[in-house]
């Protein structure tokens, strides 16, 4: 299974009683508000360029604002308790410390002196020349090569970050005689001795190599594995092309299933059964009252900039993929001009909501089908966030590929679609399908094989 580290670098040296001396990185802070208070016993040092940097970012209206403005809270409340020029003790036995820059100090002439990264970087060379052992922590590739150049040791900041390799599957193939299968369809149940999370798919496969299969579900609280309730579904007309996407529909139309993470390359098809089902579920068995769809506002190489035009003009640039995939399922291969006024006319009547996601926060969402696309582009907070917006009777579910990541501090072992995935394995309101096939077509699968 796959290991969430801990985030404990931060160990004393038992051997020489030694603290360590971490100093962090902005984009730390940014990525993770908790970070100053996850090095245990040793001394936490923010230098004082950070501070500065969080002040620039704390005028913005998106996630990186709402942190830079919740770490400058949480130093305020450490400065009511000492001094942090000093060091303001904190409970787990370690102290945390704002350090000034010496007028003296200074780096090779490589490096330019004005820029906030060259700053930060001689605020911790300058702590290691005080004879204290240092690392520097940063989510910054090109900070951590520096940082070697010059001798300081340095890490990436290694909380809430996953094994992608070991990465929970959601679904496994368990090979059982003959028999066992016979006895499965006529029970309706089987009790394997195969350890098996809450709502992992299971494709019984004849250990003889014959042609018998079965798919199943495993139950918690009947500890076996039972029939899919949803065999022969076609969720809004659309048929699953391979067994991911069978077991994929089945996670996402079961109504005790609130929480769902569709992982996997391009073209597989996560986004569309998304859609298909929570339109479904919507729309024809009014189950829930409303498909609220929402993906962050990451560019894809080069920003825009500023568009013109209304929220709505402006999120169709953003909800492209969206539009797509909702034409498809609305009007099949028909698409024609009376496919956009029924899209038009679901979202205007309050059936569905498109929305971004910078939208969310506040918010309270009960009774309502979410989908999140794009997860792989969240932090483990925004994610948080998310979900902690769930009102009664709603279910979430977050699609994305953790290798096609456009945050430039995220990557396939950090992002919050991957955290959610090792931190809700094993819950019962949760199920989890990664994808290894593209459905898209022939050109796109050979890409994510070969590029």
């Amino acid at each position: 299974m796959a290991k969430v580290k801990s985030g404990k670098p931060a160990k004393t040296d038992r051997k020489t009683k030694k603290v360590k001396t971490f100093v962090l990185d902005t984009n730390v802070l940014l990525h993770d508000p908790e970070a100053m208070f996850s090095f245990d016993d040793n001394k936490v040092v923010i230098p004082m360029t950070v501070v500065e940097e969080l002040d620039s970012f704390k005028r913005l209206n998106d996630e990186r604002g709402r942190n830079a403005r919740l770490i400058s809270r949480k130093l305020d409340d450490l400065r009511a308790k000492g001094k942090l020029s000093e060091g303001v003790p904190i409970k787990k036995g370690g102290i945390i410390k704002i350090e000034m820059l010496s007028p003296s100090a200074s780096l090779p002439k490589e490096f330019s002196p004005n820029k906030p990264d060259s700053m930060i970087i001689l605020t911790a060379l300058q702590i290691k020349n005080k004879n204290e052992r240092v690392i520097f922590i940063t989510k910054d590739i090109n900070l951590r090569i520096k940082c070697e150049l010059l001798g300081v040791e340095t890490q990436n900041y290694e909380k809430m970050k996953v094994n992608m390799d070991e990465l929970y599957t959601g679904w496994k193939e368990i090979k059982v005689p003959e028999a066992t299968i016979d006895q499965f369809y006529r029970d309706r149940k089987l009790v394997v001795k195969d350890s098996l999370y809450p709502n992992q798919l299971v494709s019984l496969k004849d250990s003889a190599g014959g042609s018998k299969s079965a798919l199943a579900k495993y139950s918690q609280k009947e500890k076996a594995m039972l029939p899919l309730f949803h065999q022969s579904v076609m969720p809004w007309g659309l048929q699953p092309l391979d067994i991911e996407q069978r077991f994929a529909m089945e996670l996402l139309l079961c109504n005790d299933i609130n929480l769902v993470t569709l992982v996997g390359v391009p073209g597989s098809g996560k986004t569309i059964l998304a859609l298909a089902c929570g339109l479904q579920q919507t729309i024809e068995e009014r189950h829930f009252r409303k498909l609220y769809i929402a993906r962050p506002i990451v560019p894809m190489g080069r920003d825009l900039g500023f568009l013109p035009g209304t929220k709505e003009e402006k999120l169709d640039v953003w909800m492209g993929a969206i539009n797509d995939n909702l034409e498809f399922l609305i009007d099949k291969d028909k698409v024609d001009s009376r496919t956009e006024e029924k899209i038009n006319y679901l979202v205007s009547s309050g059936q569905i909501e498109i929305d971004a996601l910078t939208y969310i926060r506040g918010r309270t969402l009960p009774q309502q089908y979410v989908i999140i696309d794009d997860a792989q582009n969240l932090t483990p907070h925004e994610v948080k966030t998310i979900i902690s917006r769930a009102g009664k009777d709603t279910k979430i579910v977050l699609t994305g590929d953790p290798y096609q990541i456009d945050s430039p501090y995220l990557d396939a072992v950090s992002n919050g679609l991957t955290y959610l995935v090792e931190r809700f394995k094993g819950q019962e309101i949760y199920g989890h399908i990664i994808f290894s096939k593209s459905a898209r077509s022939k050109l796109a699968a050979l890409s994510s094989e070969l590029l």
